[in-house]
């Protein structure tokens, strides 16, 4: 898939098969996290990597509209050593949904609403920074497969001014 292909037609998922993830495809999305740029190439991440369903189903409790990470084949959670890292992690959670995408994994990105409960749940040390998580899987619906394009996006004559308001 070419990278406007998969801009084009990359779309949050909520629903998963029950199918799993090889651990090379697993490994493969999280190379493309890893490569992610970053300010002054930082990297200010660590990924902890959940495959277990009773610790998915408890993230998916830390969040309003977590709940999708509960029936994911695997989540990602997005660690960094201090707040203000929000960019740099939002360009690894691109990488990452893209590099998804291409391999026919869908995803969707949640916020953790209780923070601190979501470390202990993982035992991430208290002095860390973990606000985001990522579900992922197989789309539960062949309508949801990567080749289905959806609007919903304002056109670019929305959203553009050149070079003043």
């Amino acid at each position: 898939m070419e990278v406007q292909e998969a801009i084009r037609t990359k779309r949050a998922i909520r629903a998963f098969t029950e199918q799993p993830i090889p651990r090379e495809t697993i490994e493969r999305v999280l190379n493309a996290g890893r490569r992610a740029q970053s300010s002054k190439n930082t990297q200010p991440w660590t990924f902890v990597v959940v495959e277990n369903k009773e610790t998915l189903k408890k993230l998916s409790e830390c969040g309003r509209y977590a709940g999708h990470l509960a029936g994911a084949a695997f989540g990602v959670a997005l660690v960094s050593p201090q707040a203000g890292n929000d960019f740099d992690l939002g360009q690894a959670a691109a990488y990452l949904q893209l590099a998804a995408w291409e391999l026919g994994l869908g995803s969707c990105i949640a916020s953790m609403w209780e923070p601190e409960k979501a470390k202990a749940i993982l035992g991430i040390p208290p002095d860390m920074h973990f606000e985001t998580a990522l579900s992922f899987g197989w789309p539960a619906s062949e309508q949801n497969r990567p080749t289905v394009v959806k609007g919903g996006r304002r056109g670019l004559a929305e959203i553009v001014r050149w070079e003043k308001w």
